[in-house]
């Protein structure tokens, strides 16, 4: 074996002790942790879509502070989040069916 392979098999079982002697919470840990990812990115996109909101609605009354170039750029953000957002469910969707589909 080479130094590099030595080093990597050295590491891999080291590891592989850690993961013995740990308890399972990492793993609770590590869901809350993509759970609360999700929650704040679903969050972003709704703050998003209520600023694109509330420019239209100050654009739509008058208001001067806002100009139609401020109003049209929010709403592409808004619509290129709920794209993504959208993109990233269908890839969950398609990840779950993958998985389910495969044999026990």
């Amino acid at each position: 074996m080479t130094t590099i392979e030595n080093s990597l098999y050295t590491q891999m079982q080291s590891m592989s002790l850690e993961a013995i002697n740990k308890p399972s919470n990492n793993t609770n840990n590590s869901s809350d942790k993509f759970g609360n990812l999700l929650v704040n990115a679903l969050n972003s996109v709704n703050d998003l879509h209520k600023d694109s909101g509330k420019k239209v609605t100050a654009f739509e009354l008058g208001d001067r502070s806002v100009t139609l170039a401020d109003v049209m750029i929010s709403g592409a953000k808004a619509g290129i989040g709920s794209s993504a957002a959208i993109q990233i469910r269908n890839k969950a969707i398609e990840g779950y069916k993958e998985i389910m589909s495969m044999p026990v």
